[in-house]
């Protein structure tokens, strides 16, 4: 089924399946499309909401940021790249960087790359360059965060981090089991952050909704993304649902609307007409020739 020729209610339909964590090949199924046709429309809505998060999340009046990193995979973990078959670009791990206020819940920035300190820098770049005040700022320990900070904010942030401290694992021993935290350390690093607020909650949090709301970050499963571009435009699909379109439950309305970057709520139908705009119009078909017969 040609995308232009899909009803509205349907491609609605496949955006809200793919939101709340449906497999793309379940809401094939369900909807009775083609799984080209669902790729398609990931695609699209993707590229739309990448334009729009980077149009409107400008000029955030912030107190609170919080910032960490999740993990997840495309087509082999790092480990097995080098044995796998037929390996696209970007296979591998891939961390998404996340900065949330802990006040509005609005996921102000996210970046998805390696953990390394050019992914770092990338974000806080690009956080900074969307707040619109000196915020307080807290990491957990990576020493990525370090550098980073100081290149893009200088001496103009509060600045924290949160060090968690593990021990050896108390519950029976296994190969998912996690290492025990014995306890935290809040460092200062830039400025006067209040100690009290040096947290990490939140976009820990936030990390879990992710993880129950993209079948693609569900651990011990084939569900992971294949491709590196998919990863992204799901991400992107999920941020500005989660941002816009959704009414959070402490705060009875959307992060975004709690941020004063938009005054109502929007709905997975202004994503599509987003996608609409964006669409260049079908070209004209030419006349019809008939063909010559040669004998």
């Amino acid at each position: 089924m040609c995308m232009n020729k899909l009803p509205l209610a349907k491609r609605t339909q496949i955006l809200a399946m793919l939101c709340e964590g449906s497999s793309m090949r379940s809401i094939s199924r369900v909807v009775d499309v083609s799984i080209n046709t669902v790729t398609k429309l990931l695609e699209q809505a993707g590229e739309a909401c990448l334009a729009l998060h980077d149009e409107t999340a400008r000029n955030v009046q912030a107190s609170r940021i919080q910032c960490d990193e999740i993990w997840s995979f495309c087509h082999a973990k790092e480990k097995n790249v080098a044995t796998a078959k037929a390996a696209p670009e970007g296979a591998g791990d891939m961390w998404t960087w996340t900065a949330i206020d802990a006040d509005t819940k609005l996921i102000v920035s996210y970046h998805v790359g390696s953990r390394s300190g050019e992914d770092a820098m990338i974000l806080m770049d690009d956080l900074r360059a969307r707040l619109a005040n000196r915020v307080q700022l807290t990491t957990d320990g990576h020493k990525a965060y370090l550098e980073a900070v100081e290149g893009a904010f200088g001496a103009d942030v509060d600045y924290a981090q949160l060090v968690k401290l593990y021990g050896p694992t108390v519950t029976a021993p296994g190969r998912y089991s996690p290492a025990e935290c014995t306890g935290i350390k809040k460092i200062r690093r830039e400025g006067n952050p209040d100690i009290a607020h040096v947290s990490t909650s939140y976009v820990e949090r936030q990390n879990l909704t992710m993880r129950m709301s993209m079948r693609r970050f569900t651990r011990l499963t084939n569900a992971f993304s294949k491709k590196f571009d998919n990863h992204v435009h799901a991400l992107s699909l999920y941020f500005v649902f989660y941002n816009f379109c959704r009414i959070h439950k402490t705060l009875r309305m959307s992060p975004a609307m709690a941020a004063g970057i938009t005054d109502r709520l929007w709905s997975l139908e202004d994503v599509i007409a987003r996608i609409d705009a964006d669409t260049p119009p079908p070209a004209k078909r030419g006349p019809y020739k008939k063909r010559e017969s040669a004998g």
